[in-house]
């Protein structure tokens, strides 16, 4: 199937359990590298509002905001839920540019999404200074954002399974803002030393990556996934 992508079972993240305290997280990870937390909050009933059935229940008329796939998210468009997920939920043809790849992230409308949202158990810690923000999106397999950089957060999976490529401040990846993530993972990490690969993981259900502010970082949703994120701003 296009857009299909084999799980690659490397993981160079650090992993970290229910065990970690907010001053660890603050001192060894808040301000320095990713971390994958494992456990540190139960969303299983937020899982069981956002299966498809119910999802299209709640909010099938409601338009809902696409942006293009690419790095600076140029163009978006607006389309009924139902829409997207009928129609437009489909694999990465892997020949089409990111920049002509419709995508759902990030652009929610709080009145209409609010009463979701207050299902989520966001991850307990937060950077001082900031606030959060959601980030809710659906994609279908193959489909994913290319390298870009912004505030820290964290990013959650309810449903599939999600890569993530992530790179220090200092070391701007090679890619083109276009391609999309799966074009750079079939052309252009071949052929990357390992010197100069990015670190990387596969997010399952229930685990939430945390990213630094101004890190580097490229996704790839390996299945249509439901995830969500939490923007510190």
């Amino acid at each position: 199937v296009a857009g299909t992508v084999p799980e690659e079972p490397r993981c160079t993240v650090e992993r970290a359990d229910a065990s970690l305290t907010y001053s660890l997280f603050l001192q060894r990870f808040a301000f320095s590298r990713p971390v994958i937390l494992g456990g540190v909050t139960d969303n299983s009933a937020f899982r069981a509002l956002c299966t498809r059935e119910k999802l299209l229940a709640a909010f099938g008329p409601f338009p809902v905001r696409l942006s293009t796939a690419n790095t600076y998210s140029y163009r978006k468009v607006d389309v009924p839920f139902q829409e997207y997920v009928e129609h437009l939920l489909k694999p990465q043809d892997p020949a089409r540019l990111g920049s002509d790849t419709l995508y759902f992230f990030g652009d929610n409308n709080f009145t209409e999404w609010g009463p979701l949202f207050q299902h989520y158990v966001p991850p307990p810690f937060r950077i001082p200074g900031t606030s959060p923000a959601y980030s809710f999106g659906i994609a279908g397999s193959g489909s994913g954002v290319p390298f870009h950089w912004h505030g820290p957060g964290f990013s959650e999976v309810i449903f599939g399974r999600k890569r993530w490529f992530l790179y220090p401040p200092d070391q701007t990846p090679h890619f083109h803002p276009n391609e999309t993530t799966l074009a750079w993972l079939q052309h252009t990490y071949p052929t990357l030393p390992p010197a100069q690969r990015p670190l990387e993981c596969t997010l399952r259900p229930g685990e939430v990556l945390y990213f630094p502010d101004r890190w580097w970082h490229a996704t790839l949703n390996l299945d249509t996934s439901v995830f969500i994120s939490t923007f510190l701003g």
